[in-house]
Parts: structure tokens; C-alpha cells; sequence
């Protein structure tokens, strides 16, 4: 199938310094690809050139093969949905406040029996019903992240019967959940790529990638160190050399599915020193 996301040779640099530099990457409709990468890696900035908000210095982005450059603000929001690292909101809106917004941007033709119908539905997928009364400003920062991932879902939800081919954006959006909450937000997002939806989310934590990613980017100083399947990319000698730390265990016998499990910070430095 034809990719809907193309990345091609794409950089951008900023007062001299190369934060992204010549990533070639795509997605499929009902992928789910993760980045991951240490601290300063380009993760987010690759995101936000993939996203619009950047506009890269080298190369192309294009989204269902038209290039980003050239759609209008109305199209994107029908086509992706974005949710960044922090949303910060001035006004105290409710939480079903600040999902409708997701809704109002593509989905105001919508029936109003069907646009409270998808805000019942984001607030389910994101297990935020008990706190849709609530004021956003005084949530925690876990239960924020839940309701944006609801708006972002909303948006999706509601823009999907004019734009089926469609991409979610999720920037670090486990970094404030709890476990269980962590793996539920993962399953929501698994199971919109099963609507053919491609989702492509920046995490941190290597076990949640290789659990629910169909391939994993790895990004290291800029650049693209590898792309593939879990098994394939999650190694020891990668993890090494990209992050630093050495592993007790890089796989497991059911699945082949990568395990992380570092060693003590002090070998992880001596290890690197010595590379």
C-alpha cells in the first residue's frame, strides 16, 4: 500500500547546528511506528517537521503523497492530529471543553448527536469519564496528557468520513502515566491503526516500543540509526551504542521480543568511555 507519510532526506538546521539531518522515513495506513533515541537525538523536532509546524531546511515531507508544504490548515486538521510533549491551556475549560475543541476543528457539520457520541467515545478511550466535569488546570499532569490524547482522538474520529487516510502524532505521551495507563493509551492508539489509522509516537521506554510498535526509528545526534521490526533494531550492540547502557538481556525466548534491562549507571559509563 502506498505510504501516507514520506519523509525524504530531511533536515533542518538552526544557527548552524544540524538538529535533524537527512531522515528518510515512511508510514503505512495502520502502522504504528515509534522513535526513540536519547535526550537532543531530533525525536520531537523530527515530529514537528513531520507534523507542519517546522518547516525543514533539506528534503520533502509529504502526507498521501502531496506535499505538506502545500495543504491548506483546514485539510490538515481532517488528515493528522497532533499531541504535543505539554499543552498548557490559559482558560479554565472543562475536560469535555477541551476535547469538543478537537471536534470543533473538522467535525462542526457533524450532527450534534454524533459529535457528543465521539466525545463519549475519546473520553472512554482515554478512561477519563469520571473526570469530564472536572477543570482541566487542576488535573494532574498524567490525567491532562489522558485528555489530550482524547482531543487528538475526537479530532480523528470526527474528520475521518472526508478524510479516511489519516495520521495521530503522539509526542512522548506516556511520560506522565502510570503503568497501567501507559499500556491502556498504547492499546487505544493500537487499535485506531486496526481502523487503518497510522500513528507514529515518540517514547522513551524501549519494553512499551517494542511491545506495540510494528517498527521502531532510532534516532541518534540528527540522525536515522536504524529502522525495522522490534526484534530486528532492539539489540545489544545498538542499545550500546545509542544510548550508552549494556544490557543484561536484549530478547526473550517467546516472541523474540526485546527485553531491556540495563546494567548499573557506573559500568554504563565505563562503557562508553571505553568506546
Amino acid at each position: 500500500m502506498t505510504a501516507i507519510l514520506e519523509a525524504t532526506g530531511v533536515g533542518i538546521a538552526v544557527g548552524g547546528r544540524r538538529l535533524v539531518d537527512g531522515v528518510s522515513v515512511s508510514l503505512a495506513a495502520g502502522e504504528l511506528l515509534v522513535v526513540v533515541g536519547p535526550n537532543g537525538a531530533g525525536k520531537t523536532t523530527l515530529m514537528k517537521l513531520m507534523t507542519g509546524e517546522l518547516t525543514p531546511t533539506a528534503g520533502e515531507i509529504r502526507l498521501d503523497q502531496k506535499r505538506l508544504a502545500d495543504l491548506p490548515a483546514w485539510q490538515l486538521a481532517g488528515k493528522r492530529a497532533v499531541m504535543a510533549q505539554a499543552t498548557r491551556l490559559a482558560f479554565p475549560f472543562t475536560v469535555v471543553e477541551v476535547v469538543r475543541i478537537g471536534i470543533d476543528s473538522v467535525g462542526r457539520s457533524l450532527p450534534r448527536a454524533e459529535r457528543e457520541r465521539l466525545i463519549a467515545e475519546a473520553l472512554a478511550a482515554a478512561d477519563i469519564e469520571p473526570l469530564a466535569a472536572r477543570n482541566y488546570q487542576t488535573l494532574s499532569g498524567g490525567e491532562q496528557q489522558r485528555v489530550q490524547f482524547a482531543r487528538t482522538f475526537a479530532q480523528l474520529k470526527a474528520g475521518r468520513r472526508n478524510h479516511p487516510r489519516q495520521v495521530m502524532f503522539l509526542d512522548e505521551p506516556v511520560a506522565s502515566l502510570d503503568l497501567a495507563h501507559q499500556i491502556a493509551l498504547m492499546e487505544a492508539a493500537g487499535a485506531l491503526t486496526r481502523d487503518g489509522v497510522a500513528v507514529i509516537a515518540v517514547l522513551h521506554d524501549l519494553n512499551l516500543a517494542a511491545t506495540f510498535a510494528d517498527r521502531i526509528l532510532v534516532m541518534r545526534g540528527g540522525r536515522a540509526e536504524a529502522v525495522g521490526a522490534p526484534a530486528a533494531v532492539i539489540t545489544r550492540d545498538l542499545v550500546a551504542h545509542v544510548f550508552g547502557v549494556d544490557l543484561v538481556s536484549a530478547e526473550t525466548p517467546a516472541g523474540g521480543l526485546p527485553v531491556v534491562l540495563p546494567q548499573n549507571y557506573a559500568r554504563s559509563r565505563a562503557m562508553r568511555g571505553a568506546s
